[in-house]
């Protein structure tokens, strides 16, 4: 069945209405960067984690990066979900992502066991929502030129 066979039929149509309706898409957005919500929510709400969070990671001085940090999740989220920029928004989290993801999660660092084996999925993992922020961006740019 081709592309064009499927999307003829009144079934794929009323699901291809509903996945690109603005809600689901909002709420789409808002899943992908609850991550980059929840952390630094959490982050202000416990300031003294987020210090020794900079600190386990080597960043001075903490307070400094533990700001940064939260502005730039925040910041970069909501041009995500609202649409700002969203293009630059999601390339944003999306290096971010990958700079944090082989900063903290460095299993091939690791002694086989389970802390490794955790560790190894959520590598992977950040690796997918980095694509899928490129992904965000790619469309965001292309999408008024007609692809």
């Amino acid at each position: 069945m081709t592309y064009q066979t499927q999307m003829s039929n009144p079934g794929w149509s009323g699901l291809a209405r509903m996945i690109g309706s603005p809600i689901v898409r909002t709420m789409s957005l808002l899943a992908l960067c609850a991550a980059y919500i929840q952390g630094p929510l959490t982050k202000i709400l416990d300031f003294n984690g987020a210090l020794a969070e900079m600190d386990h990671f080597g960043l001075h001085p903490a307070a400094y990066f533990a700001v940064a940090v939260i502005v730039f999740e925040l910041t970069a989220s909501a041009m995500v979900i609202i649409g700002f920029l969203r293009w630059a928004g999601a390339l944003a989290l999306s290096g971010f992502t990958l700079v944090a993801t082989f900063v903290a999660l460095r299993f091939w660092e690791m002694t086989p066991g389970m802390d490794r084996m955790m560790a190894t999925n959520a590598f992977f993992e950040h690796l997918g929502l980095a694509g899928a922020f490129v992904f965000v961006a790619a469309f965001d740019l292309t999408k008024g030129a007609g692809r």
